[in-house]
């Protein structure tokens, strides 16, 4: 059986619509913000569950009865079966894609792959699955390729750098040539450029900043704005306010 793990249930609603079959497995995180360190799963679902209350006011029980049962459907994979990574190039997707890279039983014979976005414009790259219609879906699961046992490595060793931040093993790891990690060192860089020493502005609060002040600065246009030039964050409205509720 094949499981189609999803960043997102809008993506789930537009496969439905395609000729493809098989389980779909729903990755409802915002990895890219919040707590990411912890002793275990259970620690690490707790501090989530705590983040995602406070920061977007949703309760715990959501998370406990709508996000935790979807990764652990992940963890129970069985053998022999086919798993296709729906993720897009974006830091948002990238690192939600890692963190389920560390789920996949290890010991089992687990057919993994990676579906990306069929991008036929480059200023389209960072739009992502969002901008295709049912046969473009298709389209990129017949052009999925299969995550080697290295690849499967590296995507848990880009986590685990993440998570540590480690900047330099980050740096050094997104050097590495591999056909189902498009765009790692940009990628990668782009989440380096976050975090910056002393009372400078990160890059996101530099190009927010400079949007608020050349705008009308109604928050819909700086957003609209900042997703056309930084679009390889993947931030959603919900990440983006926080940051512009923050600068103002």
């Amino acid at each position: 059986m094949t499981h189609h793990i999803l960043n997102g249930d809008c993506l789930a609603d537009q496969l439905k619509e395609t000729n493809l079959s098989g389980d779909y497995i729903i990755c409802r995180e915002a990895l890219i913000d919040g707590p990411i360190q912890s002793d275990n799963l259970d620690a690490f679902w707790s501090a989530r569950a705590a983040y995602i209350h406070d920061a977007y006011h949703d309760n715990t029980e959501n998370y406990f009865s709508r996000v935790v049962p979807e990764f652990l459907k992940i963890r129970s994979i069985p053998p022999d079966a086919e798993v296709c990574l729906w993720f897009e190039h974006d830091l948002f997707c990238q690192v939600n894609m890692w963190f389920v890279l560390t789920l996949l039983p290890a010991e089992r014979d687990i057919k993994v792959y990676r579906i990306a976005p069929v991008i036929t414009d480059i200023n389209d790259t960072w739009k992502g699955f969002g901008i295709s219609d049912s046969a473009m879906l298709e389209q990129a699961y017949a052009e999925k390729i299969q995550l080697s046992d290295a690849d499967i490595k590296l995507g848990k060793d880009l986590w685990r750098a993440y998570v540590s931040g480690d900047f330099d093993t980050l740096k050094t790891l997104s050097f590495t040539v591999s056909p189902t990690f498009k765009f790692l060192p940009e990628v990668c860089k782009a989440h380096i450029d976050r975090f910056t020493d002393g009372n400078q502005l990160n890059r996101p609060d530099r190009v927010l900043m400079e949007l608020i002040d050349n705008t009308s600065g109604e928050f819909m246009e700086v957003f609209t704005d900042f997703s056309e030039r930084e679009g390889i964050y993947g931030f959603g409205d919900l990440q983006v306010k926080a940051m512009y509720d923050r600068l103002i």
